[in-house]
């Protein structure tokens, strides 16, 4: 079982992982831990998978909890685990209950963790790059401040996902973003190939973090598109006509 980790390490009330690929018990193109449930994999590999990578971290299975994402900015407040027919929509969890595991799931999108120890209050949030333009990120940073929290008092970490000079875009996918901020310029460059950019998400997310008021960002800069054997990923699936791909698992939990 493997799993990257960041400076959130330091903060002594929480335990985290970004989870890769491997260590489960899925096979073909879900290999092999797959933590969604896909059309192609079996219930079974996935609930299998999933308590695995809570084990990992000394978490129990059924004290996992993941939203049903759908690339929007509501957040869940977590006040107990739930099952999985019972799982909300949301791109992301926040919570103050220790011994809880907030988990989102991605395979490009950015996989992004909050930390607040001063306060004792946890999130974790999916952060594609429509969600992240509605803001996500700021819904989150004012669920924890509701919970009790204060931007300046959260450190966050942002996982694996595709890199800067993997995320090629068509040339008006930079409208919205250039509407928003004209700073915002300068997450985009040219591409290789004519009427392409280069987007870079983790980098967007970082500033918008930073505007919310927080202090500490960490990025474990992992592409999740050129490492194949290591991360899920839904662009290299689609440009090798794959007819589907798992996903991966990052979790935060207060101890």
């Amino acid at each position: 079982m493997k799993f990257l980790t960041t400076g959130l390490e330091s903060v002594s009330c929480v335990r985290h992982g970004f989870f890769t690929r491997q260590g489960g018990v899925s096979a073909g193109l879900y290999a092999s831990l797959n933590c969604g449930f896909r059309e192609g994999d079996k219930t079974e590999n996935v609930v299998e998978n999933r308590s695995r990578a809570a084990s990992a971290l000394g978490l129990a299975g059924e004290n996992l909890v993941v939203a049903r994402q759908v690339h929007g900015t509501d957040v869940a407040v977590v006040k107990k685990p739930w099952k999985r027919a019972d799982a909300p929509e949301a791109d992301a969890l926040a919570t103050a209950v220790p011994g809880v595991g907030l988990g989102v799931l991605t395979a490009d999108c950015a996989p992004v963790l909050f930390a607040d120890e001063k306060n004792k209050v946890i999130a974790a949030a999916h952060a594609g790059w429509r969600g992240a333009l509605a803001g996500v990120l700021e819904a989150t940073v004012e669920t924890m401040r509701g919970l009790g929290s204060n931007p300046k008092d959260i450190a966050v970490a942002i996982g694996p996902c595709i890199a800067f000079n993997s995320y090629e875009v068509k040339d008006d996918f930079a409208g919205p973003f250039m509407k928003q901020d004209k700073g915002n310029k300068k997450f985009f460059k040219p591409a290789s190939r004519k009427g392409h950019l280069l987007f870079d998400l983790p980098g967007y997310c970082a500033a918008r973090l930073s505007a919310s008021g927080i202090k500490t960002v960490h990025d474990v800069r992992q592409d999740t598109l050129t490492s194949g054997n290591i991360f899920f990923s839904n662009r290299r699936a689609f440009l090798k006509s794959e007819k589907g791909f798992g996903v991966q698992i990052s979790i935060i939990a207060l101890k």
